[in-house]
Formats: structure tokens, sequence, C-alpha cells
């Protein structure tokens, strides 16, 4: 059911936020495109990684579809290399990339059985993912890439577990991982958690500049200006449910 079809109640908009869960070691995060997660939770992860703790991105394409003046073939690997700059800023050392189309991902057994592999290979506690629902906040159009992304995501955490769906990854040497205990949606417009943005704001604005190309063709706007005010005004927005404290929020789903 799509979020216009079930929108949260006034209730649920003002409740607080609590803390997300810290008995972890390791995360995954799942999403579209490269940028994704620097819009949606790099503050958070540059506090996850300076804990100690491990985090590896995966991403279903990349990003080749997104600049208009660029060629597929030009800009998927020039937003891979600032994918992975970008993610170096918050001490993320592992990016995978799965191949598939930029703006034509499907939902499916395919995307499913790609991430619950990435699942069994990484054996994460904590999956992350950016907004799968139709809209963002009800007044944007979401696109088909995060929404497929994000539900195969959710998916996905529970089919790592099962060794009866997709057992040909077991004949690849990727056992069965039942081990993953929430799976995190950045970006919703039900959060249910959050993280204190402080610690890892600053490095968020420079990971998320480091998408220059693609942010330059996206705005006319100072990059950096640009950067720091959408990362500074998301999390300034979270602060009210969340002690006034600035914050990354998720809607958490436990497993």
């Amino acid at each position: 059911m799509s979020d216009q079809e079930n929108p949260p109640t006034d209730r649920q908009a003002a409740a607080p936020l609590r803390p997300m869960p810290e008995e972890w070691r390791r995360a995954l995060a799942v999403v579209a495109h490269p940028d994704d997660l620097e819009y949606g939770c790099s503050a958070a992860v540059a506090g996850w990684t300076d804990a100690g703790r491990e985090v590896v991105y995966v991403l279903a394409t990349r990003g080749e579809a997104g600049i208009d003046g660029l060629a597929p073939a030009v800009c998927g690997p020039l937003r891979e290399r600032e994918q992975q700059a970008s993610a170096a800023v918050v001490g993320v050392g592992e990016v995978e990339f799965l191949d598939h189309r930029d703006g034509v991902v499907e939902y499916g057994t395919g995307l499913r059985r790609d991430i619950a592999a990435a699942i069994r290979r990484h054996r994460p506690e904590l999956v992350i993912t950016l907004n799968h629902r139709d809209t963002w906040g009800g007044t944007a159009w979401n696109t088909p890439d995060h929404v497929a992304v994000g539900r195969a995501t959710l998916d996905a955490a529970a089919d790592a577990g099962n060794r009866w769906i997709f057992p040909e990854l077991a004949e690849r040497g990727l056992e069965p991982w039942d081990g993953v205990r929430w799976v995190a949606v950045a970006g919703s417009s039900r959060p249910t958690h959050a993280v204190d943005a402080r610690p890892g704001l600053e490095r968020a604005v420079r990971s998320l500049l480091e998408h220059r190309t693609y942010i330059e063709a996206l705005t006319d706007e100072e990059p950096e200006a640009y950067c720091r005010s959408f990362l500074t005004g998301g999390a300034r927005s979270a602060a009210e449910r969340f002690g006034g404290v600035p914050a990354v929020t998720f809607e958490l789903f436990p497993r």
C-alpha cells in the first residue's frame, strides 16, 4: 500500500524519535544510485565508522543515466569514481556495484537475488536502504529505482536467511545469513529512530560534495553552499522530535 493510501497519523508524525540500536558491528547499505546515501544518511555513517563499526555500500547502478549532458559510457565510470571518493570521506572503504541499468531498475527476483547475495557475502546485523514508498513526504513523486531497490532490500533481508530461496547462492559458496536484525530506511516520511548528526555532519557535507559533477549539473547554486544547506536543513528539521538534537532519521523495521 502506498504512503498516499495510508498516510502517517498526526500522532505518528509528532512522536519522539528513539535512538538507533547500537548493539551491532557490521552494516550493509543498499541503494539505487551514487549520491543516494550522501543525500540520505552519511552523517550517521561517519559517526558509526568513528565508533569502529564496519559499513559497506552496495549500489544497484552506477548512475550512468543521471546527467543529461554526459553519455552513459562516460557518466557511469565518472560517477563510480565520485562515489568511491565520497564513501571514503565517511570511513567506508568498500563499495560494490550490482550493474543494474540506471533508470530502469525492476523489482523482482533478479534484484532480490543480487541483494540477498550481498547480504550473505557481508553478513550484516543492520541493513540500510532509502525510501521505498511512492512519494517523498506525500508531495514529491519518488523514482522507480528507489522504490524497487528499497522494497527489494526489505525482502532480501529475509531471503538471505532462507536456504530454499535462491539455493543457487549456496552453490556459489554464499551460505544463508539469518543475522540481519534490523532494516533501516533513510528518507522515510514515517521515521521512528534517529542518530545524532553533529559528529558526522561536516564530513557528510564533504562527502556529498564529492559528487561535484552531478551537483553542478543539478543546480546553479555554489556546490558547497548547496550541500551544506541541504544537509544541515534536514538535520535541523529532525531536531524537534529528537530532544533538540540535529539528527539523521530512519524508519526501523526489526526482524
